[in-house]
């Protein structure tokens, strides 16, 4: 029997919608793989969140989602959590997809769900990509995509 691929889930309570659920969701309807999710408070819990997904729950990638806010202490947070990802992905050799939407991104909150969903959603597609169909990311290389609001397009 083929190993199926396990794919972790590290969202927040902060979050005003529930990404987690919207990523296992896209997931589930695109392949054939095995959720592990682990739900942390804030942003900054997140890189040991994504750690303990890899070594301990052995999970093939992961994704990150948050939903930092809009004041500069919360844009703080988001950097130093950023970062702390990074780290996490250089530390286990594993992708660590960062779903981040910023309460300000959006003009109110009806964009500002539809982002949220909508990245969320795409990133998961990005998710597997990576694990099955590496040849359409290549293909799309250079494209100017973009998770949530529209893709930007190619510089010619």
């Amino acid at each position: 029997m083929l190993n199926m691929h396990k794919v972790g889930i590290a969202d927040t309570t902060f979050s005003r919608i529930n990404m987690g659920k919207i990523a296992i969701d896209e997931l589930k309807k695109g392949a054939s793989v095995q959720i592990e999710r682990c739900t942390v408070p804030g942003v900054k819990d997140l890189p040991v969140a994504c750690k303990i997904l890899v070594e301990e729950k052995n999970c093939d990638i992961v994704m990150a989602l948050g939903m930092p806010g809009s004041q500069p202490i919360d844009k703080m947070c988001a950097h130093e959590a950023s970062q702390g990802i990074i780290q996490a992905q250089l530390m286990t050799n594993t992708h660590i997809i960062e779903v981040f939407v910023h309460e300000d991104e959006a003009k109110d909150e009806k964009e500002l769900a539809w982002l949220m969903e909508k990245r969320t959603r795409e990133h998961a597609q990005n998710v597997i990509n990576l694990l099955f169909h590496q040849e359409k990311l290549q293909r799309e290389a250079g494209t100017g995509q973009r998770q949530g609001f529209a893709d930007v397009g190619t510089i010619r």
